[in-house]
């Protein structure tokens, strides 16, 4: 199976471009951390990315749901954000890299989990508020660019798919995936 990260800054337009291609027959991870922010909310934890365990229940979320999608079938599979991502939250929260997290980290590496070319998508120029997105434009770049740091450094092929209308940024994935 060829998995391949979908990531990016917030509000870039992930998600829309992952149930596109989950509507056009392709297998899809969902992304972690918007679902431990939503759990955590409405436990009357208004930030959790406060405490530094926060960190550990996404790595922790993003391994339980790759390894139950790597015994689906399918040939080619699309990760909405990968523990890499997590590695980057970390560094730009000022949350220190735990075991749980390190451990993550060299298991995808050791048993090359995810393809080394991960698609990156741009930022749409703005950023749209939401109950787990509360980040402003300025530090959306600024996470952003920790991200494509983060994921060079664990040695990682950025493949940028540039600000456009979904179908021509899915198209644009479709492409490079041959």
């Amino acid at each position: 199976m060829r998995r391949f990260i979908i990531t990016g800054a917030p509000g870039a337009g992930k998600t829309a471009i992952i149930r596109q291609l989950e509507l056009d027959g392709f297998s899809v991870v969902e992304e972690a951390a918007t679902d431990v922010i939503a759990a955590a909310q409405a436990r009357g934890i208004a930030e959790p990315w406060t405490d530094p365990s926060f960190i550990d229940l996404i790595a922790n979320l993003q391994k339980q749901r790759q390894l139950r999608a790597s015994c689906q079938p399918d040939e080619i599979q699309f990760h909405d954000r990968s523990v890499v991502c997590t590695a980057a939250l970390a560094a730009y929260l000022g949350h220190p890299v735990s075991t749980t997290l390190a451990e993550e980290l060299e298991r995808i590496k050791s048993e090359a989990v995810f393809q080394n070319r991960v698609f990156f998508i741009r930022n749409l120029g703005f950023i749209q508020a939401t109950a787990a997105r509360r980040i402003s434009f300025e530090d959306a770049l600024r996470f952003e660019r920790i991200h494509e740091e983060t994921y060079r450094r664990h040695g990682f092929e950025l493949v940028s798919i540039e600000a456009g209308d979904v179908f021509g940024r899915v198209n644009a994935i479709k492409i490079k995936i041959g």
